[in-house]
């Protein structure tokens, strides 16, 4: 169920409406995805990205970004992971992500 979002803003309020609560970060030094709420660091393989929303900021590189719709069924987790793309992206944490199993 792929959607069409102006804003990254728009689009992380509409996943959370449809139950990916979940804030993730990437943690690049141990190589998986925090969730703080509960301190769980989970690995990138435990996931499956259900959809996928590509942001190009039109006057502000650093308004670029990628926001993943990601569950981890083991645990019975679904949210959020942003990251950012471009002149700000981070190789290590693109590699990480690149990691995760596409599940479209």
């Amino acid at each position: 169920m792929t959607k069409n979002y102006e804003t990254v803003s728009e689009a992380v309020n509409d996943l959370v409406k449809r139950g990916y609560e979940v804030n993730f970060t990437v943690h690049a030094e141990e190589e998986c995805l925090m969730c703080d709420q509960i301190s769980l660091c989970l690995s990138p393989e435990e996931f499956e990205i259900h959809e996928t929303y590509r942001f190009e900021g039109t006057t502000d590189p650093a308004d670029e970004a990628v926001v993943f719709a990601v569950c981890a069924p083991k645990h019975q987790l679904k949210g959020i992971v942003i990251d950012a793309f471009g002149t700000y992206s981070d190789a290590k944490t693109s590699k990480i992500l690149q990691r995760l199993p596409t599940n479209l």
